[in-house]
C-alpha cells in the first residue's frame, strides 16, 4: 500500500488501474460477443430485442448490489467491518433474488412487458424464457463484487482481472457450445451464457480472496477509525443506501428507455440496435467505470492524490472519446455493426447516427467516476444520489417530449437523452466536489 506521504505518480496510477481496466474491458466484450452470436442465429431482430429487454430488467433488479464493491473498498478495514459488510451483502443478495423470482411470475411479467411496455407477443415470450435463465445473475454479482472490493483494498487488482478472465472464458464456452450443438433461441443463449459466466467468476473470487480475508480476520478495530462513527449495520446502511439508490436510479434508466422505445417510431428496430450500440459504447465506458474504485483506494492511501488522479482522468476521458469517434464517425462503423456485430445492412445504417450521438459518454463516465470516488472517500454519498435523480428526471423528460410530442425514432431519442442527462449530472457534482476539496485544502 502507498504510504500516506508518498507522492502519487501517473505511473503508479496506471499500474494500479490497468488490471481493473482490463477487468471492465473484458466484461464489456461480453455484450458485442453475445450480440454477434445472437445475430447469427434464427430470427435475429426479435431475439436481439428480447435479449436486450431481459438484460435491462436483470441489471435493474441487481442495481442495489452494484455499489457493494465501492463499499467494501472503502469500509472493509478490519474483522468487525468485514463480517458486518459480508452479512449486509448476503441480505441484499437474497432480496434481489426474491425480486427476480417474483418478476418471473407470468401474470406479473406479461403485464409489465406487454401491458406497460407494449412488446409484441413473440418478443415478450422470448424475453420471459430468456429471463428465467438469468435468475442467478444478481446474487452472483453482489457476491463477487463484495470480494473484489476487498481484493482492490488489498492492492490485489490483478486477481480481480484473473476472475474476469475466468468469467469471459465461461461465457465464450457456454455460448459457443449452445451455438454449435443446441437448437436454442438466441435470447436464451445470451442470458444462459451470462448466468454461467458470473457464477464462475463468483466462485473464482471466493477462492482468490482467502488470503485477504484471513488478514482482515486477524485485524482488530482500526485505530484510524477511532474518531469516526463505529461500524454497525446502521452505519453501513446509512453509508450505503444513497449508493444503492444511485444505482437503482442510474440503472433504472434502461428499463425506462425500453418502455419508451416500445412506444416510439420504429420500435423493433430501436430495441434491436440499442443493445448493440450500448455494447460498443460500454467497451469505452468500462475503462472509465473502472476508475471509481481506483480513486477510492488511492485517495484513502494518499490524501494528496486528487490532482494527479484528476489529470490522469481528464487525459483518459479525452483518449476514450477520440478512439470511439474513430469507429462511430468513420467507415469503421460499417465494419463494427455489419461485419463484427452481424447486423443486417438495414440495421447497420439505422444504428450509425444514435452511436455517433453517444460518443461523448465514455469521457463523461471517467469524470463521474472521479467525482463519485472523491465523495465516497469522504463519506459524502447523498450528493451522488441527488445527481442521479437529476439525470433520471432529465432522461425521462427528454424521452417523453421527443417520442410523445415530436415522434422521434426511439434509438435517436434514447442516445440524446442519455448524453444530456449525464452532462447535467457531471455539472451538478462539481459543486459538492469543490466543497470537499476546499475543506481538505487540496486546491
Amino acid at each position: 500500500m502507498l504510504a500516506k506521504k508518498e507522492s502519487l505518480t501517473y505511473k503508479k496510477i496506471f499500474f494500479f488501474w490497468i488490471p481493473l481496466a482490463a477487468t471492465w474491458l473484458m466484461m464489456a466484450i461480453e455484450g458485442p460477443f453475445l450480440a454477434a452470436i445472437i445475430a447469427r442465429l434464427a430470427n435475429p431482430k426479435f431475439n436481439l430485442a428480447a435479449f436486450g429487454v431481459a438484460f435491462s430488467f436483470a441489471v435493474f433488479i441487481e442495481a442495489p448490489v452494484i455499489m457493494i464493491m465501492s463499499a467494501s473498498t472503502a469500509l472493509a478495514k478490519d474483522r468487525d467491518s468485514y463480517i458486518k459488510l459480508r452479512n449486509f451483502t448476503f441480505v441484499l443478495n437474497g432480496i434481489t433474488t426474491a425480486v427476480m423470482i417474483i418478476f418471473i411470475i407470468p401474470p406479473i411479467f406479461y403485464f409489465i412487458t406487454q401491458g406497460l411496455i407494449g412488446l409484441p407477443e413473440n418478443v415478450a415470450k422470448l424475453t420471459h424464457h430468456a429471463f428465467i435463465f438469468i435468475l442467478p445473475w444478481p446474487a452472483a454479482i453482489g457476491y463477487r463484487r463484495f470480494y473484489q472490493g476487498i481484493l482492490i483494498r488489498s492492492n490485489l487488482t490483478r486477481r480481480v482481472a484473473y476472475g474476469t478472465i475466468i468469467r469471459l472464458m465461461a461465457m465464450v464456452m457456454t455460448s459457443l457450445t449452445c451455438y454449435l450443438f443446441f437448437d436454442l433461441n438466441g435470447a436464451l443463449v445470451g442470458t444462459l451464457s451470462l448466468a454461467v459466466a458470473v457464477s464462475a467468476e463468483a466462485v473464482a473470487s471466493t477462492i482468490m480472496v482467502h488470503p485477504s480475508v484471513r488478514h482482515l480476520s486477524l485485524k482488530e478495530i482500526n485505530p484510524e477509525r477511532s474518531e469516526e462513527t463505529p461500524i454497525s449495520y446502521r452505519y453501513i446502511t446509512k453509508f450505503y443506501y444513497p449508493l444503492a439508490l444511485t444505482s437503482i436510479l442510474g440503472i433504472g434508466v434502461y428499463p425506462m428507455v425500453t418502455f419508451f422505445l416500445g412506444k416510439s417510431r420504429m420500435p423493433i428496430e430501436s430495441l434491436a440496435v440499442l443493445p448493440v450500440i450500448n455494447s460498443l459504447v460500454f467497451i469505452f465506458r468500462s475503462l472509465g467505470l473502472s476508475f471509481q474504485e481506483v480513486g477510492i483506494a488511492l485517495l484513502e492511501k494518499n490524501k494528496n492524490a486528487f490532482k494527479p488522479l484528476r489529470n490522469f482522468a481528464f487525459g483518459l476521458g479525452i483518449v476514450l472519446v477520440c478512439f470511439l469517434s474513430l469507429i462511430t464517425l468513420t467507415p469503421f462503423s460499417y465494419i463494427w455493426f455489419y461485419k463484427i456485430s452481424g447486423l443486417s445492412l438495414e440495421l447497420t445504417i439505422f444504428a450509425k447516427f444514435p452511436a455517433q450521438i453517444a460518443t461523448l459518454l465514455p469521457g463523461l463516465t471517467v469524470l463521474i467516476s472521479l467525482q463519485r470516488a472523491l465523495l465516497i472517500n469522504n463519506k459524502k454519498t447523498t450528493p451522488i444520489t441527488i445527481a442521479s435523480s437529476i439525470e433520471v428526471i432529465c432522461i425521462f423528460t427528454i424521452l417523453l417530449v421527443t417520442i410523445s410530442a415530436f415522434n422521434w425514432v426511439g434509438a435517436i431519442a434514447a442516445a440524446a437523452a442519455l448524453v444530456i442527462g449525464r452532462l447535467l449530472t457531471n455539472g451538478y457534482l462539481v459543486w459538492p466536489c469543490l466543497k470537499v476539496l476546499k475543506r481538505e485544502e487540496n486546491i
